[in-house]
């Protein structure tokens, strides 16, 4: 059974940094991606990062450029989401989610289409 757990999240201030990490189990497939994502209050949820396993491709939402990058440390785990220059209005859950076979690519956008979902981790940004 696939198992996806999200660590990491918590509280920085204006311009501070956090890392959550996305550790995935029972995870068999080669070719998949993996992917950020987050959702503020009253917001639908959307797509930051994603990573693509076959080639270490990556992608962002414009939100986040220059801002958020995705890693890992090997093929699979764990997935990072390195959140530098946080503002406010990126205080929301944030959740990681796979695609096997990367049906879609980017996987941005809401997240329709991917397989398995991680719990989310809150994310607050605030002074």
């Amino acid at each position: 059974q696939v198992q996806l757990v999200v660590f990491g999240g918590g509280s920085a201030q204006p311009g501070g940094s956090l890392r959550p990490s996305c550790a995935a189990s029972g995870f068999t497939s080669d070719h998949y991606a993996m992917g950020w994502f987050c959702q503020a209050p009253g917001k639908e949820r959307e797509g930051v990062r994603c990573i693509s396993s076959s080639d270490g491709s990556t992608a962002y939402a414009d939100s986040v450029k220059g801002r958020f990058t995705i890693s890992r440390d090997n093929a699979k785990n764990p997935v990072y989401l390195q959140m530098n220059s946080l503002k406010p209005e990126g205080t929301a859950v944030y959740y990681c989610a796979t695609d096997r076979g990367v049906k879609r690519w980017p996987c941005l956008g809401p997240g329709y289409g991917m397989d398995y979902w991680g719990k989310g981790t809150l994310v607050t940004v605030s002074s």
